[in-house]
């Protein structure tokens, strides 16, 4: 065989290689089959407070939970990549750090604290908030902005439409808690719909509307046994992912089921593990998982 030939082979191999590729990308799935290129991926999942929810009848669009109480994890998570770092959403405000009694909301139905800011808990790994390429929010509600602010020197990766609405004129005034805790992050990347945020199908959003109208999953391929996906809040905990019961607050009800389709059929496609963010049982399962 010529050296023409075997060229032109492994030219054509290379472009068949990179189609492929491409269209895992697309597809939003992760290429499993070099683990060894991503071993140098680490995930860490921190505290970011308690929430004692008092009317757990809110998270149903009937009344399923009347009476009910439920405790709920609040917690956010580090990505370090060899392109860049990446925080995960951000728990409660960090006003809450240091006071003598957990916070009750005017309304009583949710009870809040928080034990430790993002500064401290990123000492443990030996980084900064400097260190930081993008910061990415599952949604805008008040128990996942608690610290963005700090990560005004990183690029937010946030849908379009769930940046207009969260930044519009009438929610600067309808919902200035929230504001005040993104108005630093400046420097905005606007997505319209998944993500592929290393390019390597490692790290990617997954766009998943109806709990918020912008609201996002993460989906996590870093050399563990099984893919992550993390859920933001399309559930808040087991029993509503089971039954496909949603909050009735919502953005969206209807639009919220349609991303719980797309979720699980995507989840059972990548075989991977559901890691429902609220739960305190997945938090202490991951943070295990991890350990190993």
């Amino acid at each position: 065989m010529s050296k023409k030939i075997i060229l032109l082979l492994i030219i054509g191999l290379s472009i068949i290689s990179c189609k492929d590729m491409k269209k895992s990308v697309k597809d939003g799935l992760a290429d499993t089959t070099k683990k060894d290129s991503i071993t140098d991926i680490k995930l860490h999942v921190f505290d970011g407070g308690k929430i004692q929810v008092n009317n757990l009848e809110l998270f149903s669009e009937d009344t399923t939970y009347h009476g009910q109480t439920k405790t709920f994890a609040d917690a956010f998570y580090v990505i370090q990549h060899p392109k860049g770092n990446l925080i995960w959403d951000a728990g409660l405000p960090e006003n809450l750090v240091g006071l003598p009694e957990p916070f009750t909301d005017p309304s009583g139905a949710f009870t809040v604290s928080r034990k430790d800011s993002v500064v401290n808990q990123l000492k443990t790994i030996g980084l900064t908030v400097d260190d930081f390429k993008y910061i990415a929010l599952s949604h805008s509600h008040f128990d996942h902005v608690g610290h963005a602010n700090h990560f005004k020197n990183a690029t937010w990766l946030v849908q379009e439409n769930e940046y207009d609405f969260f930044t519009s004129d009438s929610a600067q005034i309808k919902h200035a808690d929230i504001y005040a805790m993104i108005k630093d992050l400046n420097k905005v990347q606007k997505l319209n719909g998944d993500y592929d945020v290393f390019g390597d199908s490692t790290v990617v959003i997954k766009n998943m509307p109806g709990h918020t109208i912008g609201h996002q999953v993460l989906y996590l391929n870093i050399g563990l046994e099984k893919p992550l996906l993390l859920t933001g809040d399309l559930y808040h905990f087991e029993e509503n992912r089971i039954h496909r019961r949603t909050p009735m607050f919502n953005h969206d009800i209807p639009l919220t089921k349609k991303s719980m389709d797309t979720f699980e059929a995507f989840a059972k496609a990548n075989n991977a593990t559901v890691i429902i963010q609220h739960s305190p049982k997945d938090f202490d399962k991951l943070k295990q998982l991890l350990k190993n």
